[in-house]
């Protein structure tokens, strides 16, 4: 006969046991994983100070106990205070022969409908894209002539009507500049998976940022030690971070601000694609910063190409993060209010073989 522990213990899925009182009383490893803190630190907290969920939760967790009925409640943000939110489903039920005991099941979505709404919107990008590359490669040619019939021009003409043909130089290169980001966009060649230590990553990027861009910057590192490799491509991972680096730097302006740096380890994350293949990504990146936050407008479109909210801006650098992360099979999400936007990278763990390949190397 299988015991009620050994059931309790396998539970995928985040599981808190809430006393009469509201308290946790009980946790099983998942949810363990999910607040990213032991049963015995959290045993004995209110449970509505450890979660936080967007939705009157407190009121119908005492109706349900009331009534002894179950309660769900699907789709809302969920966090614990550590980490931007989550959307999950909930679902609470009375604990049979323990009066006034609660069980409550936290089920992070699978993205899986995020995933197949913009499957329409990356289609219609991914066209976009192949004929700017096109176009691209047309307009470079032309764009040469001009600049070297003006720099012949700018010879025998008066300072004033140098400043004419300065203009046409400079607005040229700036063009030439822009397609060569969107032709590095649509050449980006698939990952070299490898087992990859991520704090090295991060590291490295901090280091660049710290020396350039971002010296006015305080970046704060919170590193999980006990994160293991995850198996992405070493150079395109680093893109990703100094990208995403280089957006805080901007976004503080002049005087700087605060970046913070953040890995942990989530058991119960994964992400099932529209073709109902799932995958586990429990590394978890956060890059998180103090700044003005995105403009609401573009909030829900921020990784779509040609989308930017700064003057002059490309609109390929997100998108260019996003291609990356996904072609890693991984997942970037982003929460943004003014005075902290988090952006958040889930990656899979690196398989055997590739840390036993990295160690012998």
């Amino acid at each position: 006969m299988i015991s009620d522990a050994t059931i309790w213990m396998s539970l995928p899925v985040a599981t808190v046991l809430i006393d009469p009182d509201d308290n946790i009383a009980d946790l099983n490893p998942a949810a363990e994983g999910f607040f990213n803190s032991s049963v015995k630190a959290l045993r004995g907290s209110p449970i509505w100070d450890k979660l936080a969920v967007d939705a009157p939760m407190e009121d119908a967790l005492a109706r349900a106990r009331k009534n002894s009925s179950p309660l769900f409640v699907n789709d809302v943000d969920v966090g614990t205070g550590e980490r931007a939110p989550l959307q999950c489903s909930l679902q609470i039920a009375p604990l049979s022969g323990n009066d006034g005991f609660m069980v409550l099941m936290i089920s992070p979505r699978e993205l899986a409908g995020r995933i197949s709404q913009s499957q329409g919107v990356k289609s219609a990008a991914k066209s976009a894209i192949g004929m700017a590359e096109m176009l691209a490669h047309e307009i470079k040619n032309p764009l040469a002539g001009i600049t070297g019939a003006a720099q012949l021009l700018s010879m025998n003409l008066t300072p004033e009507d140098l400043e004419l043909t300065d203009l046409i130089v400079e607005e040229s290169r700036r063009i030439v500049k822009l397609l060569e980001q969107v032709e590095q966009f649509g050449n980006l060649h698939a990952p070299d998976l490898k087992a990859v230590n991520l704090h090295d990553v991060l590291d490295r990027a901090r280091r660049s940022v710290l020396l350039g861009y971002g010296a006015e910057m305080n970046i704060i590192e919170k590193y999980d030690p006990s994160l293991p490799a995850a198996y992405a491509d070493n150079d395109q991972l680093l893109q990703v971070v100094l990208n995403l680096l280089k957006n805080a730097s901007e976004a503080a302006g002049e005087g700087g601000g605060t970046i913070w740096l953040r890995t942990y380890f989530e058991h119960s994350f994964s992400l099932r694609r529209a073709s109902g293949a799932g995958r586990a990504l429990p590394l978890q990146i956060e890059i998180i910063d103090d700044g003005p936050g995105l403009p609401p407008e573009l909030a829900d479109d921020v990784f779509d190409p040609f989308v930017s909210g700064r003057e002059n801006g490309t609109g390929l650098g997100l998108a260019l993060v996003s291609k990356i992360i996904s072609d890693h099979g991984g997942w970037i999400a982003v929460d943004s209010v003014p005075g902290r936007t988090v952006f958040r990278i889930s990656l899979p763990m690196a398989p055997a073989e590739a840390i036993e390949q990295k160690e012998t190397n």
